[in-house]
């Protein structure tokens, strides 16, 4: 019997103790295989082995390089068996069934929110906080999610990779092109209650039914000041609060929010009476 045998009988038998012979000389985690350990070690040496082909990306563990290079063979072969989706890794496969069976087992603990996978509810936490770890490396921007950044990024690369097969209109997002495609198909499913208007988009449907109702769902936490829609509080922050610059566009937005009701005749030269 030759020493890997023997090495693999050894960690087989670990496998069903509680003993975990191999120590980590840098940090106190144990495990019960070597080879387990030496993948472990690359953690703290920062070694990279496995290197790919195809692009110049390179992984600490073999199997994280065989699932990388599904990327450059188009190979899923994960498939759900309800649906005709495929996927290359096998939990995004066990998460996407959940859409099926409505399994939601992943539950945030401060809203009791519900989410199909662990990634979701890590993206979903950081609603939470004020925590924005994802920079932009050409302005001063900050995001919540890593999708957020490269989203953005592209307005600075002018990258639009989602084309409208309608009108060949590009779109910096998915989420852009969807939403824009429905102008094609002419539904207006959001319909106003309160009057004969209708909408492609709900957001679009709340935002016009606070005209109606008054409400100013965007109160400022340093004055008294409220408004309908979010950009509008975003501005007066940024120029009430924050030192920002009074354009005419922002006078005419943020007029048309404030003061809806109040006088018509205000004066164009003093910033403090369009209530900013």
């Amino acid at each position: 019997m030759n020493g890997n045998t023997m090495s693999n009988l050894a960690g087989s038998q670990n496998t069903h103790t509680d003993e975990r012979p191999y120590l980590c000389n840098v940090c106190d985690k144990s495990f019960t295989k070597k080879y387990n350990l030496t993948n472990h070690q690359r953690i703290h040496t920062g070694e990279r082995p496995y290197l790919c082909n195809v692009c110049d990306k390179s992984f600490k563990q073999n199997k994280h390089l065989t699932v990388h290079q599904r990327i450059h063979t188009g190979e899923r072969p994960h498939l759900c068996n309800v649906c005709d989706k495929s996927f290359i890794r096998k939990h995004n496969l066990t998460d996407h069934q959940r859409i099926h069976t409505g399994e939601l087992p992943y539950l945030c603990n401060v809203c009791n929110k519900y989410f199909i996978s662990s990634s979701r509810l890590s993206k979903h936490k950081l609603t939470h906080t004020n925590v924005r770890p994802y920079l932009c490396d050409l302005c001063d921007k900050s995001f919540k999610q890593n999708q957020h950044l490269t989203e953005h990024r592209r307005i600075h690369t002018g990258e639009r990779p989602y084309l409208c097969n309608v009108c060949n209109k590009s779109f910096i997002s998915s989420s852009g092109l969807s939403k824009h495609l429905l102008t094609h198909r002419n539904l207006r499913s959001y319909l106003c209650d309160l009057c004969d208007k209708s909408f492609t988009r709900e957001y679009n449907l709340k935002k016009h039914q606070s005209r109606h109702t008054g409400n100013k769902r965007y109160p400022c936490d340093v004055c008294e000041k409220s408004y309908t829609q979010k950009c509008n509080f975003t501005k007066h922050r940024e120029i009430r609060h924050m030192g920002g610059v009074l354009n005419p566009q922002d006078v005419c937005e943020i007029l048309f929010d404030t003061i809806k009701t109040g006088p018509t005749s205000v004066d164009v030269n003093r910033e403090d009476r369009y209530h900013i």
